[in-house]
């Protein structure tokens, strides 16, 4: 036991590390030494996080407090946390990322959100973890509708800086349900406005299919109202003129017509001079074979030469 430990936690001095896990705690137990840079309260039943939960301990580089309860946390909950690195709210009832953590979140390497009940996440918190290095997100019901589509391209972008993440399996809507968001062709978000993108993510849509090590495997603001101008429906391509097609198949046969008539008259052409050939080849050998008869006589014709001196 360390000096000002709190009695239902375990410290260590050396490791600066506070073990409260498993030990059935409410909330989040006060007066933790300031030191402290490793906190574990995994397997609690801590159900909300109040905004001095953290005063004290600004070295904090670890924080698990997964396995709890949690279904919001108020703002600013993490504002003292200046050097965080890991946080792990897996298995818990979030049902969006806290803005708060887009507050001070530049250090943070990994973020375990797991199991919690999130529909989807704002890019403009996830793009705060600049130097983010692993995203744990699976078991979540994600809905896979416009605003994943700015989602999809954070999380292709992150994989193409090196990032880790697992799966995202779409809940709805049932068009994509059980679908990966990373395996979705971008032809199914073809009724979506396209989002401008950073120069980068021309060069990573080939990418968004190879997942690194243990992973399987973005921008927009909500309104007032709810709406999504980047959702809005593309206009339909107006359809081709009908009278333009048809003038295409008609001269399309004319043309094709021409062609078989003047196939069709030169082959009767070959075929009537072939019979002429073979005919005057025919007379000609005929001529051939009398032409020595005509020419020398019958032998009744020819008389002797005396006979005709008497």
């Amino acid at each position: 036991m360390a000096l000002g430990c709190p009695d239902i936690c375990t410290c260590q001095i050396s490791s600066r590390t506070v073990d409260c896990s498993y030990r059935g705690l409410l909330e989040i137990p006060s007066h933790l030494p300031s030191q402290t840079q490793i906190l574990y309260l995994q397997g609690n039943q801590i159900r909300a996080i109040n905004h001095t939960s953290f005063m004290n301990i600004a070295s904090l580089r670890i924080l698990d407090l997964s396995n709890n309860s949690i279904s919001r946390l108020e703002g600013q909950v993490f504002t003292p946390l200046m050097a965080l690195r890991e946080l792990d709210l897996s298995y818990n009832n979030l049902s969006a990322l806290p803005e708060s953590l887009g507050n001070n979140s530049r250090n943070l390497t990994f973020l375990g959100v797991r199991n919690n009940q999130l529909q989807k996440a704002d890019r403009w918190v996830l793009e705060t973890f600049t130097n983010l290095k692993v995203l744990l997100a699976r078991s979540n019901p994600w809905q896979c509708n416009c605003p994943a589509l700015s989602l999809k391209l954070w999380l292709e972008n992150f994989l193409y800086k090196g990032g880790i993440i697992d799966e995202i399996i779409c809940s709805g809507p049932a068009i994509r349900k059980e679908k990966d968001l990373l395996k979705i062709p971008y032809e199914m978000f073809k009724t979506c406005t396209p989002l401008t993108a950073p120069p980068v993510m021309a060069n990573i849509h080939h990418h968004s299919t190879e997942h690194r090590s243990n992973g399987k495997h973005g921008h927009h603001t909500d309104h007032a109202d709810g709406s999504l101008p980047e959702c809005e429906p593309k206009p339909k391509p107006r359809p081709v003129s009908l009278r333009h097609a048809i003038a295409t198949v008609v001269i399309t046969g004319v043309v094709c017509g021409i062609v078989c008539l003047m196939m069709l008259a030169a082959a009767i052409y070959g075929c009537a001079y072939a019979a002429i050939m073979a005919k005057y080849h025919r007379e000609l050998k005929e001529v051939e074979r009398l032409a020595p008869v005509t020419e020398h006589g019958s032998p009744e014709e020819k008389e002797p030469l005396d006979g005709s001196l008497a």
